[in-house]
């Protein structure tokens, strides 16, 4: 056919192949399980060899359900679900019946080419594949599936050549991933030295020499006045401690009288008896923290409430459309560090059922994505499954907040109980323990990580930059490979089109073989019931 590379000929994979799909034993039967057989699911397909599982049935298991024996070598596909995902089977074992599975006759054609030849069609084939809720496709449509076929001898110097240049990329690859990871690591160790007073060590010792004499009188942060004897270098951790407390009622008094003030009400008897105490923390087991710090709950140094929305449904149009940001757990998953645009909006309806938070509030989710944190760049509103925390003083540094939230979110995630799915309350947060530094520390800290953590951005930034351009060259190798491009044609080579005349011929004289069914629990191998 024109357009064709010498040789090589148009068919399908049905014509070349017999393919077979497996099943699912009775989950009733608990004797079908635990056995020795391997039992492949998707989620053991790595697009490599598969020798362990995790699962494994019994002989019982596949004679008395549509499991079958899957010999090795035999190539496997995801039908559902991650349509086109791979795997080779490194043993003997038995799949479900999401997955396809085929053994070509080495004759005819090579079990890595069909590998690879299917590596390279995944996109087509998640194409192909039908379904709302899941996509899927069909035996049917696998054995359908056209494909430009080398002659066999072209397909063995394919494969050596794809071995050959795959196996440098994907050690490339390996490489970047490691580094990836290394990164994570190192990024969540930053911040570990960081809320435990080791990042910021020499720092402390440094202004012992260097810090300014204290004047009478002099204006601090947070609008406080030091003395002689006590600024921010001296004071305790528990003096710094009694300066947030102090701070923390005087702005809940202020705020209580400006709404009485707004609704032209005198304040009422005892009203400052109404003060919400912070949780008090345990910390008697607790190890010793750097002079000046001092153990606090995320209560006593911060204002923690819940997102606001009350309306059901929750998708109502006319709640959307306006001119409020709704941040949504997604956008917070997906920020970096601030949040200043979001997809939703709440109109004027969506704000009086919800609440709008001011900039500068930290965002924490609190179900699926525990414990993820930004901080908004505008005024906001955010649903139930977010809680809103701003610093309670002045003394409180909002991204020493948020990056010690950061440093305890693997924490929170790993002891977060599930039902339906993973989930924590604002009781978990506000009893939550916090090592705080003194302000000028807080500021040392977040200075120290934003630099570094930009520097990590960066780095991760072209790891993942890397990781696109080599799954792209992998895409371009396997295109040039099943277009007739990375290796020479031969004209001395056997033509496609004799191999598929060879096999029709095989296929005819096993025609009563392929009429199926089981042997002693086995299904007729590929190789020798046809190709």
């Amino acid at each position: 056919m024109s357009g064709l590379p010498a040789g090589w000929v148009e068919t399908t994979l049905g014509d070349f192949v017999v393919w077979g799909s497996g099943g699912t034993p009775s989950r009733s039967e608990a004797a079908y399980f635990g056995g020795t057989i391997p039992w492949v699911t998707i989620s053991d397909l790595n697009d490599g060899m598969v020798t362990t599982t995790h699962n494994s049935i019994t002989d019982v298991a596949v004679q008395n359900s549509s499991a079958k024996y899957v010999e090795p070598f035999s190539v496997m596909i995801a039908l559902y679900g991650s349509i086109g995902k791979l795997g080779i089977a490194g043993t003997e074992l038995t799949t479900n019946q999401a997955i396809a599975y085929a053994l070509p006759n080495e004759s005819f054609f090579s079990y890595k080419y069909l590998f690879y030849l299917l590596s390279c069609n995944k996109e087509k084939l998640l194409a192909a594949g039908a379904g709302v809720t899941q996509k899927n496709i069909y035996l049917s449509d696998l054995k359908a599936f056209g494909f430009q076929l080398a002659p066999r001898a072209e397909q063995t110097r394919i494969v050596a050549k794809l071995d050959a240049l795959l196996t440098e990329l994907d050690a490339g690859v390996a490489q970047l991933k490691a580094a990836q990871k290394k990164l994570v690591q190192y990024r969540q160790s930053l911040l570990k030295a960081a809320v435990e007073g080791t990042l910021t060590a020499d720092w402390r010792t440094q202004q012992k020499t260097v810090r300014p004499e204290p004047v009478e009188g002099q204006l601090i942060a947070g609008g406080s006045t030091s003395s002689p004897r006590t600024d921010l270098y001296d004071e305790t951790g528990e003096q710094l401690l009694e300066r947030i407390f102090t701070e923390r009622r005087s702005r809940w008094q202020a705020k209580q009288l400006a709404k009485y003030a707004a609704q032209g009400k005198p304040p009422p008897k005892d009203w400052q008896s109404k003060y919400p105490e912070p949780v008090q923390p345990d910390t008697s087991e607790l190890p010793a923290l750097p002079q000046g710090w001092v153990w606090a709950s995320l209560s006593q140094v911060a204002w923690l409430d819940r997102g606001k929305s009350k309306h059901r449904p929750r998708n109502a149009p006319h709640l959307y459309g306006g001119p409020y940001p709704f941040v949504q757990t997604g956008d917070i998953r997906h920020a970096n560090t601030f949040i200043n645009e979001v997809d939703d909006s709440y109109s004027e309806a969506g704000l009086a059922q919800s609440k709008l938070w001011p900039k500068g509030t930290i965002c924490i989710t609190i179900a699926a994505n525990i414990g993820k944190t930004a901080i908004l760049g505008v005024e906001a509103c955010f649903p139930d499954s977010v809680v809103g925390m701003l610093p309670a003083s002045s003394f409180i540094l909002a991204r020493y907040l948020e990056f010690f939230m950061r440093a305890i979110q693997p924490k929170l995630e790993n002891e977060a109980p599930a039902t339906a799915q993973k989930n924590i309350n604002i009781d978990i947060l506000e009893k939550t323990i916090i090592p705080v530094p003194s302000f000028l520390e807080q500021k040392e800290i977040a200075s120290t990580l934003i630099n570094t953590l930009a520097q990590v951005d960066s780095q991760e930034l072209a790891i993942n930059t890397a990781l696109k351009q080599s799954a792209a060259q992998r895409k371009n190798i396997l295109k040039a490979a099943f277009a007739g491009e990375l290796v020479p044609q031969d004209p001395s080579d056997e033509p496609a089109s004799a191999l598929l005349a060879r096999i029709a011929a095989l296929r005819a004289s096993h025609a009563a073989l392929n009429k199926g069914g089981k042997v002693r629990g086995k299904t007729l191998s590929p190789r020798k019931a046809s190709v």
